[in-house]
């Protein structure tokens, strides 16, 4: 159903990709803001294949963010603007642009897992479930009162490369429902209750992926299983493998499904390398074991 509600969005990432395509389709979407740069990047690539207007900026104070966008915004009187998965603090100015708000859909079941990486966070600490939550945005992180909220399951053999794209895929489905009945008053946001909020990791670099090898000799292989999953496709554990032998100062990663990949190599089964690397086989098992 079609409201031409006129509106922007905030957004980066595949994921991101059936939102600005729901509201393209249902919406009068002006313009769509982004943190990635290149043509070919998942945001902008999809707005040129759809001639949806877009700007890639680094930060606010970014020149691609200038007055006349600021201008435009403020001309076309927006009641509100949608975000999801953007990585920039939004000011509490740009915020009371939009009289209905900014509305954001958040990978987790608020006030759990408020911050950058929920969905890694959730895979990490063996949370068997999730969701999603649409909330409105105010100037604390993940704060604001809710919307609408769905369970998720997380499933054992999740990554962050398959919870992901289906939460926010979730997400687009329950901003569809919720969005016409908040705009038309039939909606009251809810408060979170802050006494129960905790956090997720802050940003990944690819340092947190990084497992010293003695720490690895003596790691649980439980979670050293989450962490395989919750880290790929990046930034991936891996190490460098210090003992004497061929691998030595190589840098070796750990994949989903027990592959293992080589500095230079490309991934492999387990058993494959130790085909290749049958001295290895007491540092496998130990991370594989029961």
């Amino acid at each position: 159903m079609n409201y031409n509600f006129p509106t922007i969005f905030f957004g980066a990432s595949e994921y991101v990709l059936p939102i600005i395509e729901f509201l393209n389709k249902d919406y009068d979407l002006k313009l769509v803001i982004t943190t990635e740069k290149n043509p070919t990047d998942a945001v902008p690539k999809y707005c040129i294949e759809n001639n949806i207007s877009y700007v890639s900026i680094k930060n606010f104070r970014d020149e691609n963010w200038n007055i006349d966008w600021k201008l435009k915004i403020e001309n076309w009187k927006l009641k509100f603007a949608i975000l999801a998965d953007f990585s920039l603090l939004i000011s509490q100015n740009l915020i009371d642009l939009f009289p209905k708000g900014i509305i954001n859909i958040h990978p987790s079941l608020l006030p759990q897992y408020r911050g950058p990486t929920p969905g890694l966070s959730a895979i990490l600490n063996g949370e068997k479930t999730t969701g999603i939550s649409i909330m409105l945005l105010d100037k604390e992180l993940d704060h604001g009162p809710l919307i609408g909220q769905i369970t998720s399951e997380i499933k054992p053999d999740d990554t962050s490369a398959t919870l992901y794209p289906r939460l926010f895929k979730e997400g687009t489905d329950l901003l569809k429902k919720v969005l016409p009945e908040y705009l038309e008053g039939k909606i009251n946001p809810t408060p979170q209750d802050h006494s129960k909020a905790t956090y997720t990791l802050p940003h990944l670099t690819k340092q947190t992926g990084f497992i010293d090898f003695d720490e690895l000799l003596t790691t649980n292989p439980e979670l050293f299983e989450r962490k395989v999953r919750a880290y790929f496709p990046w930034p991936t554990v891996w190490t460098r493998y210090t003992s004497e032998g061929k691998l030595k100062g190589k840098i070796i990663k750990f994949l989903p499904e027990d592959k293992i990949q080589v500095e230079g190599k490309k991934p492999q089964s387990y058993n494959d390398f130790l085909n290749g690397y049958p001295e290895e086989k007491d540092f496998i098992e130990k991370l594989i074991e029961e």
